[in-house]
């Protein structure tokens, strides 16, 4: 399934909580004459499901659903209990079908965990064939999980009711009694009961319909393989669909409303050719006779993995090949190879628990970046992957982040894994440990590792075996072919990085995946020598005693920060002698390497394709600026982004002082490469916008004038049409975006020249792509050019144009508009409620309004909990999104006191509001720390440009 440093308060997991609260549970949580027979939050493996037969009835005028399932069950242990989940259901008839006969079950019911126990009277031996036979009912949730309605309204205004499923994490629990861990996989045999309108879509092939009284009809699907109980799926709805057929004959289809299908064959071709490229890559054939892609009006997250029936936000995977962007395409590529890497990591090998969720969405998230760079090179999709690890840099920057396999146990906690460190980091360090050990090396150990375990569950360690020695005579008797194919090309020693036995790669790994945080590598240079040292980064040190917040929950394996921390890091390098790339594993604090003759410079991290950042001394950093400033393209357009990532992140903990970081942005008037444009903006416009919130007139308008004056020559010469490569076009679109966004004349006056022109054409001339978006930020500016934006985008069908037009809205000073669009976000009638998360973080970054935003948060707090969820990463958007760029006393205050407001159940708990206190913190010092340098600097730089003048 597809966000900075004073600890203020100390961080109690939810599972502490329900630990030290709850020990052994009292009669009010359960439901019955006796108490629960169980005290965990796990269940118990003394009974494993083999086989679900599953038939639901989703009553789309009543908005109920109602259902029975038969459980094939393999009693391992005695006992009277079967302890299963359910979750906000009347379950009621339970009988268990046994070599002796039928007989019936008592219900108890553990609200608190979700749980069901299912009494007999008599023990339940082990070894017999059992089957349990269990009555359930429900109402189809209001939220975005379990089965839940959905509805869209057709152009003539109809509303249209549908039902779909989201059940990763534990939320298949709330559709049907079942053993809702991952490790407990079965097969499934789904039936759907439905309107003869209507169509049912399940995870396999329907196999037959039947005819039942009532003018209904049952639809029967194939038998699943064997899978856990979040991948399960089911929808029924009006959709219509288009298919295609894989070179490998799987059948695949794309699902949407009516009248949206058009805008689903970039879906189709995409999918076809992503199924392909994985069924060769993984040599493993997908198991399924078909895959669907269903775009599902309501959805929280991006997409679902669930086997054969991968479900979408609709504009995740609808494309219109004339309304829609390069930076749509790349989107939809990169989200349908997400889903689809899924197919085999995640679904036929599965994380044991969630702990490791990782393993799962590390590598969906870093092979969609290589999948989509085969199969569509053209847009360049890669180069999108160095923003994916700052942005989990970011996260792990703070003292309240964790490492990637994290211990947890209840609901909250599995919700809360659903963020950067898991998804991001994750890519990232296989992205590190690919570079390591060669993509040869690393593709035929994840083959080994896909082969291993196919239908099974595994954990950390599982995979690190797999990379290790994959040439090893003893294992290739049985090996995969490509494995085989690649050993038999391969001559030992392979070179500096790879020898069968040289590296132990889950001693290198675990120290990136069991310790929280990524090291900063200092470098000093003294003639040939250079020594190393290493320490975690961290945006700000922890007060002492905060050093011993977490020591109730942390592992043996994963230090805390009182620890020191050292990491086995993958060091690349070159240097101004030579093209030639190095390679030093660093496995202590301290370490010394010689070069073979003195240097101009040296580069850490070659492309960035390590997890860590650089600091190279104040010489070393003098002579990359020099660099910079004469020869930029002696480094490549990644090292060139790392230097400037690297130098921001130094200067926010004072190893390098703010004003070396501008003198190194100061070279970007000589770029031309988007991903260090794109990057100058991920560094410059932060601090723009954090010196607007604190309404600090001069200073704003000097920040806003250095920026203008770096990209100026590149915004004067883009044209306003959709011209070019991609990369090319989404660069035009970032540039005229930003121009506008900060009144720059010229691109005002063009941009409210074609937006009127547009507008009296009530929306029918055909605007460039690439420009709309700054067309539309321009026209939303007053009322009259704002209300024709929110009728068009009421009435369009295209969903890019919604989203574009959604973003503009959100930019106007308008400030009674901008309240009247949270309130409408939030009833989801025009914009949907899913939307919510994205608007509310948009208009808190308004100068105009993010005060507004906050007040919203706060004031709509109980309603955001119960339609996304606590935990989800939803709620983690807009409390983080919404606070990011505060750096006043006065607001960590009001964050404080409304978030020691809130209860365990409604959130208290959660990490994201440590980290919105730890960023807010962290804005303050570095406020208080660089404004008065950032006026000095401003100042002498703008007396320099006048005298040059």
């Amino acid at each position: 399934m597809f966000v900075a440093a004073l600890r203020l308060v100390v961080f109690l997991h939810l599972g502490q909580a329900f630990g030290a609260q709850l020990p052994l549970l009292s009669l009010q949580d359960v439901t019955g004459a006796q108490p629960f027979p169980w005290d965990q939050m796990r269940l118990p493996q003394s009974v494993v499901p083999v086989h679900y037969d599953l038939t639901v009835h989703p009553n789309l005028t009543t908005l109920t659903f109602s259902g029975v399932v038969r459980i094939q069950l393999d009693v391992q242990e005695d006992t009277k209990a079967i302890i299963l989940h359910a979750k906000q259901l009347k379950t009621f008839n339970a009988r268990l079908k046994t070599p002796e006969g039928t007989k019936s079950l008592q219900i108890l019911e553990n609200s608190i965990y979700q749980q069901l126990a299912l009494m007999s009277d008599e023990v339940i031996p082990q070894g017999e064939d059992y089957e349990l036979h269990l009555e359930f009912s429900a109402n189809l949730s209001d939220s975005y999980h379990g089965f839940y309605k959905s509805s869209y309204r057709t152009s003539s205004g109809e509303r249209r009711i549908m039902a779909s499923t989201q059940f990763e994490a534990t939320f298949a629990r709330a559709a049907f009694p079942c053993f809702d861990e991952p490790a407990f996989k079965a097969n499934f045999t789904i039936a759907i009961v439905r309107e003869p309108q209507h169509v049912a879509l399940s995870n396999m092939p329907k196999i037959k319909s039947v005819a039942l009284p009532g003018d209904m009809f049952e639809d029967h699907f194939a038998t699943t393989v064997k899978m856990s109980t979040y991948l399960v799926a089911f929808i029924v709805s009006d959709f219509h669909s288009v298919s295609k057929t894989s070179q490998h004959g799987v059948k695949i289809s794309v699902y949407a409303v009516a009248e949206k299908i058009n805008q689903t064959d970039f879906a189709l071709d995409a999918a076809v050719k992503l199924l392909d490229f994985y069924d060769d890559y993984f040599d493993i054939p997908y198991p399924l006779p078909k895959q669907d892609l269903a775009a599902i009006p309501d959805f929280q997250s991006g997409a679902m993995e669930n086997w054969g029936l991968t479900t979408y936000r609709e504009a995740a995977l609808l494309f219109h090949p004339e309304k829609s962007s390069i930076s749509d395409k790349v989107q939809i590529a990169r989200i349908i190879a997400h889903e689809l890497a899924h197919q085999w990591f995640g679904n036929l090998v599965t994380m044991e628990w969630w702990n490791d969720l990782w393993l799962n969405e590390g590598f969906a998230k870093f092979m969609e970046l290589i999948a989509v760079d085969v199969t569509y090179p053209e847009l360049q999709a890669s180069d999108l992957f160095l923003g994916k690890c700052y942005n989990a840099m970011e996260v792990d920057s703070l003292t309240s982040s964790h490492p990637v396999s994290t211990q947890v146990e209840n609901p909250t906690e599995i919700q809360e894994m659903f963020d950067e460190v898991s998804y991001d980091k994750g890519a990232c360090v296989l992205n590190m440990l690919k570079d390591f050990l060669t993509p040869e090396v690393f593709e035929v150990g994840i083959v080994r590792y896909l082969k291993r375990y196919s239908y099974a569950n595994t954990v950390n360690s599982h995979l690190w075996e797999s990379l290790t020695n994959v040439c090893d005579p003893n294992d290739l008797a049985g090996a995969p072919s490509k494995q085989k194919e690649f050993c038999s090309k391969l001559t030992l020693p392979s070179g500096e990085l790879y020898d069968g036995d040289k590296f132990d790669i889950k001693s290198i790994m675990e120290t990136w995946t069991l310790q929280t945080g990524f090291p900063l590598v200092n470098i000093e240079l003294k003639s040939r020598k250079l020594l190393l040292t290493q320490q975690r980064y961290l945006k700000m040190e922890p007060p002492p005693a905060a050093a011993d917040s977490s020591s109730t929950d942390a592992t043996t394996d994963a230090p805390t920060h009182a620890e020191k921390s050292i990491w086995n890091i993958p060091l690349t390098y070159k240097t101004s002698d030579s093209a030639r790339t190095y390679h030093h594993l660093m496995k202590s604090s301290v370490d010394l390497l010689r070069l073979p003759n003195n240097v101009d410079w040296v580069k850490f991290n070659v492309d960035m394709n390590g997890y860590y950042i650089v600091h190279y001394g104040k010489d070393g950093w003098k002579n990359l600026i020099k660099l910079l400033h004469s020869n930029h393209t002696a480094l490549s357009s990644k090292d060139r982004v790392s230097l400037m990532h690297d130098v921001f992140r130094l200067a926010s903990i004072k190893k390098v002082s703010l004003e070396t970081a501008l003198e190194l942005a100061s070279y970007l008037p000589k770029e031309t490469d988007i991903m260090t444009v794109t990057q100058g903006f991920r560094e410059l416009i932060p601090i723009y916008k954090l010196i607007e919130k604190r309404e600090i007139g001069v200073l704003e308008d000097g920040m806003k004038a250095f920026m203008l004056d770096l990209f100026k020559n590149l915004i004067d010469t883009q044209t306003w049409d959709d011209s070019g490569s991609s990369s090319e076009r989404e660069m035009r679109s970032y540039l005229l975006l930003f121009a506008c966004v900060r009144n720059y004349t010229p691109c005002v006056t063009k941009a409210k020249h074609i937006f009127n022109l547009w507008k009296d054409s009530d929306g029918q001339i055909s605007l460039p792509v690439d420009i709309t978006l700054a067309v539309y930020v321009v026209g939303a500016q007053t009322e009259e050019g704002w209300d024709f934006l929110f009728d068009f985008y009421r009435r369009t069908l295209q969903m890019s144009v919604q989203n574009r037009i959604r973003i503009a809205l959100t930019v106007s000073p308008l400030y009674k508009k901008l309240k009247w669009l949270l309130g409408q976000s939030l009833l989801g009638e025009v914009v949907k409620t899913q939307e919510l998360p994205d608007v509310v973080v948009s208009i808190s970054r308004n100068p105009r309004s993010h005060k507004l935003a906050w007040d919203f948060l706060r004031t709509n707090w109980a309603t955001l909990i119960k339609k996304f969820g606590v935990g989800s990463s939803s709620i983690a958007r807009m409390v983080t999104g919404v606070t990011s760029l505060y750096s006043t006393k006065t607001m960590l205050i009001s964050v404080g006191k409304f978030f020691s407001s809130l209860e365990v159940e409604t959130g208290s708990e959660m990490r994201c509001i440590q980290q919105a206190y730890e960023t807010i913190s962290d804005n303050i010092q570095w406020a208080e720390t660089n404004l008065p340098l950032l006026q000095s600097w401003l100042r002498k730089r703008q007396r320099v440009t006048h005298e040059d003048l």
